[in-house]
């Protein structure tokens, strides 16, 4: 196990502190978690900055789905869900947020599917779990843990609201040569 339930609770808490020192001003922050795992982590990113802060700042959820460039690789019936963002992306700091960072395929996905919302001052990305291997130039501005990983290595986040417990696992597998 990578992290357990007092690994996770601490590493949000910590992102949370570091948002609000980044960007001073929450009245124009905005955090969006990506379905399924990360808008869970946003939610609690913003509950934290409401504790800490006493502000609130808008929470989204954002379905990236149909913006994948694996959307042919995943099937011919993908199952979408609904974003759910009711407030401006326009002018807003929007801190992304998701599980995993990995090959920054995601995160790409998700800045074309927000720029659809509108334009941002700014997007910054927060993720419990940085496992390194961009295959993109994308990085994190805010990581709960950096993990050093083979490409081949699976890291599986669980969360309360989703699994049933908080922590995240590395399973390691050995890559098949074809």
């Amino acid at each position: 196990m990578l992290l357990g339930a007092d690994d996770v609770r601490r590493a949000i808490s910590r992102i949370a502190h570091e948002i609000v020192e980044r960007d001073r001003d929450l009245s124009s922050l905005a955090i969006i978690g990506i379905r399924s795992r990360g808008d869970v982590l946003a939610a609690r990113l913003r509950d934290a900055i409401r504790a800490n802060e006493n502000a609130t700042v808008p929470l989204g959820s954002l379905d990236i789905t149909l913006y994948r460039d694996d959307l042919t690789r995943i099937g011919y019936a993908p199952i979408v869900h609904e974003s759910a963002l009711d407030f401006s992306v326009d002018d807003k700091v929007v801190v992304l947020v998701d599980d995993v960072l990995f090959t920054g395929r995601t995160i790409r996905a998700a800045m074309d599917a927000l720029v659809d919302y509108g334009r941002p001052r700014a997007i910054r990305l927060a993720v419990l779990v940085d496992r390194g291997h961009r295959e993109l130039p994308i990085r994190a501005d805010f990581v709960g843990k950096n993990v050093p990983t083979k490409p081949s290595d699976d890291v599986r986040v669980h969360l309360t609201e989703v699994d049933g417990r908080d922590e995240v696992e590395l399973i390691a597998r050995e890559r098949v040569s074809a």
